[in-house]
Parts: C-alpha cells; sequence; structure tokens
C-alpha cells in the first residue's frame, strides 16, 4: 500500500479508500458506537501534523491508528468522554460514577476503542491500571478535541445576541480585589444572562491558567515567563505603581524618604515567588543595583492584604500597589516613603512601576462574550493606577 503526503492530505489508494460504509449503534450501556465511514475521490484527509510526517513514522503506534481507521469504525465524542475519564482517574469504577453511567459500559467502551485501533490504551494490573504510551497520545489529543468541541457550543449559543453564556476570567489578586468587580457588575448589568466566573490568584497560577484554557482572559500585574510569551497575546493596558510602606511605629515613618543605601538595613515583609508585585520588586532593586538577597526578609505572605495588615501592625517595610493603600495613606496609619538615589549626577527620586497586562491565548477561538467583556473593561493607558 503507497502512502503519500501532501497539503496535510493522506492519499491512499482508491480500491482502499472506496470501501463501504460500516455503521453501528452506539448503546451508552454497552459502550458500543454509532459510526458511519465515508470516503470521497479515494482520498482520506488528516490533520496535517499526521499527514505531513515522513510515510515511515516515527510514532509506530500513532501510524497503527492511521491504518486501523481505514480498517474499521471510528471512535466518537461519547467514547472520547469515557476514555477521558478513566485516564483521568485510572479507575474504571470512579469513571462511570463521574459520567452516569455503569462500569460494564465503560469498561466495553474501552475495549472498544482498543479493539478498534489494536492498541492497548491502559495496563492493567490486579486492580490497578495504568495508562500506556498510546493511552498518554490519545488523552492529550481527546482534551485538545473536547476542549474545541466546548468551545463551539459556547459560539453557537451565544448567537442569541448575548443572552446566555459563560465568561471565565483569570485575574491577579490586587487587581482582582480593587478593580474588577465593578466592571463585572457593569458587564452583568448590560448583560444579566452571562454567567461571570472569575479566580484570583498570583500572576503566576493566572498565566498558566490562560495558556491552558482554564480562562478566557487574563489580567495580571508583572511579566510573563519566556515559556509562556509564544503562547499568550499580552497588551500592556496601564500601569501600577508600588509604594514603599511602614506603619506607625517604624523608624522611617516620621522621616518620610530615605537613602537609597538604606534599604538593606531595615525588616521587610514580601509576596511569596511568583507573585507579580514581588516581581516587579525584585526587578527594581537589582535596576538600583541592590540585590534582592541582601534584603533581611522577615515574613513571605501570599496576599497583599495580609502583608499591608502586619506592615500596619509595625512589622517592617513592604511594598504594596498604591491602589491597595490609600486609604491608609489618607488616614496616616502608613506611610509611602521615597527613595532618594544621592549617587554623584543622580539625586533624584525613584518609583516603582509594575505593567497590567491583559492576556489572550493566540490560538484560542475569542467568543462573542469575550470581545464583549474585553471592550467594555479597559484601562487607561498610561495611567498609575486602573481606571
Amino acid at each position: 500500500m503507497l502512502l503519500r503526503s501532501r497539503a496535510g492530505t493522506l492519499a491512499l489508494p482508491s480500491t482502499i479508500a472506496s470501501r463501504d460504509a460500516r455503521t453501528t449503534t452506539y448503546d451508552r450501556e454497552r459502550g458500543r458506537s454509532h459510526y458511519h465511514q465515508r470516503s470521497r475521490a479515494g482520498t482520506l484527509a488528516l490533520p496535517t501534523t499526521i499527514a505531513s510526517g515522513d510515510a515511515r513514522t516515527k510514532n509506530s503506534q500513532l501510524f497503527l491508528l492511521v491504518i486501523s481507521a481505514i480498517e474499521m469504525p471510528g471512535m466518537t465524542l461519547d467514547q472520547l468522554r469515557v476514555f477521558l475519564a478513566v485516564a483521568e482517574h485510572l479507575h474504571f469504577s470512579r469513571a462511570a460514577e463521574e459520567l452516569y453511567i455503569t462500569q460494564p459500559a465503560v469498561s466495553a467502551a474501552i475495549q472498544n476503542l482498543e479493539e478498534q485501533y489494536g492498541v492497548k490504551l491502559f495496563h492493567r494490573i490486579g486492580r490497578h491500571i495504568e495508562i500506556t504510551e498510546a493511552g498518554k497520545l490519545l488523552q492529550a489529543e481527546t482534551q485538545k478535541i473536547l476542549n474545541q468541541v466546548a468551545l463551539t457550543e459556547r459560539g453557537l449559543r451565544e448567537l442569541n445576541d448575548l443572552q446566555r453564556g459563560d465568561l471565565n476570567l483569570g485575574c491577579s489578586l490586587t487587581v482582582g480585589n480593587y478593580w474588577l468587580p465593578q466592571k463585572i457588575s457593569d458587564f452583568k448589568r448590560k448583560y444579566p444572562g452571562i454567567c461571570v466566573n472569575c479566580t484570583l490568584a498570583n500572576a503566576e497560577e493566572i498565566c498558566t491558567g490562560t495558556a491552558t484554557g482554564i480562562y478566557d482572559l487574563g489580567i495580571v500585574t508583572g511579566e510573563i515567563k519566556a515559556a509562556l510569551k509564544n503562547t499568550l497575546e499580552a497588551e500592556v493596558v496601564g500601569t501600577e505603581q508600588l509604594r514603599i510602606v511602614v506603619g506607625k511605629s517604624h523608624p522611617w515613618f516620621d522621616r518620610g524618604e530615605i537613602n537609597l543605601t538604606e534599604i538593606v538595613r531595615t525588616d521587610w515583609v514580601m509576596r511569596e515567588p511568583g507573585s507579580g508585585v514581588q516581581q516587579v520588586f525584585e526587578q527594581a532593586l537589582q535596576s538600583w543595583g541592590i540585590n534582592p538577597q541582601e534584603l533581611n526578609v522577615t515574613l513571605v505572605l501570599n496576599s497583599s492584604e495580609m502583608v499591608k495588615a502586619v506592615v500596619e501592625s509595625g512589622v517592617g517595610a513592604a511594598a504594596i500597589p498604591e491602589l491597595m493603600v490609600k486609604k491608609e495613606l489618607l488616614l496616616s496609619v502608613l506611610r509611602s516613603i521615597k527613595i532618594i538615589d544621592s549617587k554623584p549626577r543622580s539625586n533624584r527620586s525613584l518609583e516603582i512601576l509594575q505593567p497590567v497586562l491583559k492576556l489572550k491565548h493566540r490560538q484560542r477561538f475569542q467568543t462573542g462574550i469575550t470581545k464583549a467583556f474585553d471592550d467594555r473593561s479597559r484601562y487607561k493607558l498610561n495611567d498609575r493606577q486602573p481606571c
């Protein structure tokens, strides 16, 4: 049998490609599939990533799947959902519980897939199962397929003038706590039928979640990891200033400003690694010629609110987004400290600015709901804080 690839298509001899269609019925309890195989002009179209490879494909199992697909009925979305549940739980009964079907139906669906393509998807070891290399390949592709199906369904539902649907947002903690609530309220007033699901986490988690499709949009402060820059499209939509603040009992409170060299002479309360605030503060220190390791860090906390409360009680100094400490500065329970660079020919006040980024996946479909929220929730460009 001669296999040739061109322009993403695997060409087969017409005697093979034009086999009679086979049809079976799908029964959820027995796990069988409903499939109608058709061919036209002696050609079987395959994804470019498969068809454009060498005819002697490096992945023998993937090649076997392709060849077997010629001879046997194809897989269904129901089978893929069953397979994915088993792959995630590594347990047939738990997969059955998740899908509200019987355990024999799950077993039958997996067996059907394995028999159709002549590969083992799971090793049965006593009462336990382990996923095979073929299973891992199918798991990765199945997740992509089901994600795309979900996006397609969402897109179809949104043809009703955004009367219903879902919006999944990921936002870094400061922006999420102080800016986002009003924007969500405004959006809900215009689109009351849209369900908005919002997750607040540090910048690193939001970047990862947006890259993997958990969030439709991400809004973070700080920078994106180099490994995600090819996956995420980032737009700078504003800037936010960090303030170095201390409580009333701190020696700097009555002074109002310090020399740059004094930064290493006090205790510091920091955010955790992965926080956008922490990233920007460390970058600022390095740009000033100070190694962040030289600071005496007494506490590391995973919330800027916690950092603010601890500093207000008199423990050390901290870099906190200006948006979070406006009230405390007005009430004089915290004081913002100016940092003066007194080096010759410098003698300037130093500032810490962090970019506010809106994140989207470069390749994932952007739903109408996502675009509507994006249009209604812009930052003022070049502002020191979100509008």
